[in-house]
């Protein structure tokens, strides 16, 4: 049975999300940091204890427009004045074979291994939209513990969110001012199935958080460019 506390939760979310995409939503696609987050998963080798994966995956697609025009791989119009987003996609592709987006990705996702920097390469890119992009760092000595530094799309906009995953149940949310993390790669211990639980609740009631300030931001600045009109 569902609790008081998770039906009106559920209907918070339901509200507020409807009374963004009200109020915020433009008639084209944009670019959206407050939108679905980009996603991480960082594993090591089955074989290599030397070899630590990290796998990324963009948010919403139009993000990989962006991207592309920041990079210069796609055209600049491609962004029009209204800040809207001409998406195609085509672009996921076009993104995927270059190799600006290769070195934005080394350069934005890195790793140490006791104060030393594992060096990265970026595995062949397929569906870069579909299934994101895998870089593999080979450390200089076998792996237990590492730091990983994920900054991606935050040099586009700090708001920009990561959720990742590690082993045994590890999990972080980067951002503009978090952009590191020690990860236990070797030996972490379960992670309890409560807490888990309260991690996914936490997480839920942040992200919730977000989209109210943002919908209350925007209603407040509507309002008063509306009094404004009327005392003209």
């Amino acid at each position: 049975m569902i609790s008081l506390s998770t039906r009106a939760l559920m209907t918070l979310s339901v509200l507020s999300a409807a009374a963004v995409g009200a109020t915020l939503a433009p008639g084209r696609a944009s670019a959206h940091p407050f939108g679905d987050p980009q996603t991480v998963a960082i594993s090591l080798d089955a074989d290599r204890g030397d070899l630590v994966h990290v796998t990324w995956r963009v948010g919403g697609p139009d993000d990989l427009t962006v991207l592309g025009v920041s990079l210069g791989v796609l055209p600049e119009d491609r962004i029009l004045t209204d800040g809207a987003v001409d998406y195609r996609y085509t672009d996921p592709g076009v993104l995927g074979k270059s190799e600006q987006f290769r070195r934005y990705l080394l350069d934005r996702i890195t790793i140490t291994n006791d104060g030393q920097p594992c060096v990265g390469s970026v595995e062949p890119i397929l569906a870069l939209g579909l299934k994101g992009a895998t870089a593999d760092y080979i450390c200089a000595q076998p792996v237990t513990t590492a730091t990983v530094a994920v900054r991606m799309l935050t040099d586009l906009n700090p708001a920009y969110r990561t959720l990742a995953t590690g082993p045994s149940g590890q999990k972080s949310v980067y951002d503009g001012s978090a952009d590191t993390h020690d990860w236990t790669l070797v030996g972490a211990p379960p992670l309890a199935e409560a807490d888990r639980g309260r991690s996914a609740v936490l997480q839920l009631a942040a992200v919730i958080g977000l989209i109210l300030v943002v919908a209350a931001g925007y209603l407040l600045t509507v309002r008063r460019l509306r009094r404004r009109k009327v005392a003209a």
